[in-house]
């Protein structure tokens, strides 16, 4: 079998208030909340669907080599943006405008509660199991 499995640190403050956002108003799944060594914290959620996931917490220089907020533009493809967006806006996300810019491709952005950004991303045209 070939699976690529991805993990991308996320910088936060706060583990519980930003795994309240990701896990209850973005949806993600809990994957793993563990504590293998005194200060030592680590979280992984991912998206519903998604093979890729994101990580955090204490004690690990993978949280803590980056300042907070330093994540930007994280995309999450999607594929309808505007049900995406009006669901996340549903659940309470501040979540800009969808933005057409042209070639089949539409971006909406918002934030977490570090600053971190985030991007949805529709492009009409990748579809499939090679995507």
């Amino acid at each position: 079998m070939d699976m690529k499995l991805e993990l991308v640190p996320i910088p936060v403050t706060d583990v519980d208030r930003a795994k309240a956002f990701y896990v209850g108003l973005l949806g993600f799944v809990e994957d793993v909340d563990v504590r293998p060594a005194e200060g030592v914290r680590v979280v992984q959620l991912t998206p519903p669907g998604s093979a890729c996931s994101i990580g955090m917490g204490t004690g690990l220089a993978a949280y803590e080599s980056t300042p907070p907020g330093s994540i930007k533009a994280l995309h999450l493809v999607v594929q309808d943006i505007e049900q995406a967006r009006a669901e996340l806006a549903g659940r309470g996300v501040d979540i800009g405008p969808v933005q057409d810019v042209g070639g089949g491709v539409k971006y909406a952005g918002f934030a977490d509660p570090d600053g971190n950004t985030l991007t949805l991303q529709e492009m009409s045209w990748r579809t499939g199991e090679q995507f």
